[in-house]
């Protein structure tokens, strides 16, 4: 059933926070930054892990599954449920511009997106309906945790890295993404900022191009007197508030941001007014959106949550039964965790063993499989 356009005008755009790791998106530091984000959820959180720009490598599902990992296990005290969409390359069965295959998106109530190649991003996800329907939740609320190469590929203009530092093209820039232009910002967001691999013998800074041929970029841009870059060290997050118009360094460094000739610094810890990137303003409804994504998004949205509603919740002595079976296994107590498993799905709840300990599942869960409406 599609929302009546009266109902469309009645949605408040609240733009959930957007977070860019300059790198370090699994490391043991970022555990610090994520528990922060997830703390000033009001729900669990549901994070779908988008693949498309690692969709050219072979082990995408992998890199993604990675995350997934990561955040089961260093994050596990939110219990954060975690999907993978792989929306790894249009005109395959992997199309980002396939409805089930981005369907998990729906559900969620966070969104990441990493590494890869930025300019291959671009391609798979410009006028997509993935990007679309990333660009609607956002708008309605849905945090943003972009890492690595999807930050250089949500710019204006994107430093195709791949393509000079490894294959030696000439300097240029390739379009972006362009996700801050939808509340009138111009930027250009360069991660691994500090990077220094190269270490005496070359600069890798800048995102592994170094001083000089960051500088020789930069002289390659349009003229844009509203235009900021924003450099973010590596093990380092800058989260952007929208709706209270502020934002925060987190993590090991810093982040810089250069605007006309003059380069601002702001250690971790710091905070500073949205303002600094330019001059703010939130779009109306599906402005700059494809209105048949803004209505199905808000539809798909509406039905996942009936169902995640309606899904039921372990009462306090299924729970207690898998402690008991959980410190039954640690224990080697074989007998007494098939026991109490048998006890669990008596009460109608599946156990699911994983790597990063034991969930539960309705037994009747099927019949509440989430659908999208088109």
């Amino acid at each position: 059933m599609r929302p009546s356009r009266n109902h469309e005008e009645s949605i408040t755009i609240q733009p959930g926070l957007i977070t860019l790791f300059g790198s370090g998106e699994t490391s043991p530091g970022a555990q610090k930054i994520y528990h922060t984000l997830f703390a000033q959820m009001k729900e669990a959180p549901r994070v779908a892990i988008l693949e498309t720009p690692a969709g050219f490598e072979p082990n995408s599902e992998y890199v993604a599954g990675q995350v997934g990992a990561y955040l089961r296990k260093r994050l596990q005290n939110f219990r954060p449920m975690v999907s993978i969409v792989p929306a790894r390359k249009r005109n395959t069965r992997f199309s980002p511009d396939d409805q089930a295959i981005i369907a998990p998106l729906y559900d969620a109530n966070t969104i990441f997106t990493g590494p890869g190649s930025p300019t291959y991003a671009v391609r798979q996800l410009r006028d997509s309906r993935a990007w679309n329907t990333v660009r609607t939740l956002h708008r309605l609320g849905v945090g943003l945790i972009f890492s690595s190469a999807m930050v250089l590929a949500i710019s204006r203009f994107t430093m195709p890295i791949y393509e000079i530092y490894k294959v030696g093209e000439d300097l240029h820039w390739k379009e972006g993404l362009d996700l801050f232009g939808d509340f009138g910002l111009s930027l250009i967001f360069v991660s691994h900022w500090n990077n220094s691999d190269g270490g005496d013998v070359l600069d890798t800074s800048r995102c592994y191009l170094g001083q000089d041929r960051f500088n020789q970029l930069l002289a390659m841009l349009p003229h844009d007197p509203e235009r900021r870059v924003v450099g973010i060290d590596e093990n380092t997050a800058l989260t952007i508030d929208l709706v209270n118009k502020r934002c925060e360094v987190r993590g090991a460094g810093g982040v810089n941001i250069l605007y006309d000739t003059k380069t601002t610094r702001y250690v971790a810890g710091a905070f500073f007014d949205l303002a600094v990137l330019g001059e703010y303003r939130l779009p109306s409804g599906y402005e700059r959106l494809p209105e048949t994504v803004w209505r199905e998004t808000v539809a798909n949205v509406e039905r996942a949550e009936s169902v995640r509603c309606a899904r039921p919740q372990p009462d306090d002595n299924t729970l207690g039964l898998l402690r008991q079976r959980t410190e039954a296994r640690r224990q080697k107590d074989w007998a007494t965790a098939d026991r109490l498993r048998a006890e669990i799905e008596a009460a109608g709840w599946r156990v699911l063993d994983t790597p990063e300990g034991s969930v539960l599942e309705p037994i009747s869960d099927d019949a509440n499989a989430l659908q999208v409406v088109s």
